[in-house]
């Protein structure tokens, strides 16, 4: 378990890391720009490297370590419940920074900076984690640098299977973003942590479930068994059109494109309670009851 303890060490180094990078940036940075970029750069930084270092426990742990899946991924629900509390607004995925603009709550440039500080983010994350790998403090970094230059596709199914995995699992995680956006964040950091775990489980065996272009980008474009164009359509369109289809779905709109909503009728947004209708009605019969009366009662000639 040597080995376990060190990864779980690099966790917590990772984040001390990064959080002491997004308090720094805060204090130089303005607001804006910090958003936009500092804040993401360190996010996509902390997601890439944990990923990485998950992963290979996922795929080396169970015949070098010992330990089984159910490890894994208890480490995968703390590492993404301590990264919901840390990350400070930032996504750290390209899918949920398009659906901010898609729903007008960030302007075009500053959604392009957010994806260039994710994919620079990501990037420096695979370079560090490789870096650290070849140190070879564990058994397990050992190994993986034996079997890095062999690496092979996380695609086990079929492309059009594999882009369906892929966005189904953006459609309910967006659908689960989308639904508490709005709630504290001791409601919403769990749940989340816990969608993602749930699907990682479930999608794994098939695409690796990443979900997330930019952190799909840093770890597995660059193996074997897949073209290019392959990795795109599962790892880039996947989740796109798995983002899109949840956001239809809620919205019944897509506010950028347009307002007219497809799925659902607009209500009036302020309602006349029943009750006072019908004082509002009885009201008029006892008005019209009581001119009838002044009218009969009055003399003719």
């Amino acid at each position: 378990m040597a080995g376990l303890n060190v990864s779980i060490a690099f966790f917590f180094l990772v984040v001390g890391v990064c959080q002491a990078l997004r308090q720094l940036s805060k204090r130089l940075l303005s607001p804006g720009v910090y958003g936009c970029l500092a804040s993401e750069l360190a996010g996509s930084l902390q997601l890439c490297t944990s990923c990485l270092e998950l992963r290979m426990l996922a795929d080396i742990g169970p015949w070098a370590g010992g330990f089984g899946p159910d490890v894994v991924l208890t480490l995968l629900f703390l590492l993404f419940t301590v990264h919901g509390a840390s990350f400070d607004g930032a996504s750290a995925n390209p899918t949920t920074s398009l659906q901010e603009f898609l729903l007008l709550e960030s302007n075009l440039a500053d959604t392009a900076a957010k994806l260039l500080a994710q994919g620079a983010g990501t990037g420096m994350g695979w370079a560090l984690t490789t870096l650290y790998w070849s140190w070879e403090l564990t058994h397990f970094h050992l190994i993986q640098n034996l079997i890095a230059s062999e690496c092979s596709s996380s695609i086990h199914t079929s492309l059009h299977h594999a882009a369906f995995v892929e966005g189904t699992c953006s459609f309910l995680l967006h659908l689960v973003l989308l639904k508490l956006r709005q709630s504290h964040l001791m409601y919403r950091v769990p749940a989340l942590a816990a969608t993602v775990t749930f699907l990682t489980y479930t999608a794994g065996p098939f695409t690796g479930a990443f979900f997330n272009p930019a952190l799909a980008t840093a770890t597995t474009f660059h193996c074997s068994g897949s073209s290019f164009w392959d990795y795109v359509q599962v790892y880039w369109l996947g989740p796109l059109a798995g983002m899109l289809a949840a956001l239809l779905l809620y919205q019944g709109n897509i506010p950028r494109l347009f307002q007219k909503n497809l799925l659902y009728s607009q209500k009036s947004k302020y309602k006349i309670p029943k009750t006072r209708v019908a004082a509002h009605v009885d009201s008029d019969e006892q008005c019209r009851k009581r001119k009838g009366e002044k009218s009969n009662s009055e003399p003719h000639a």
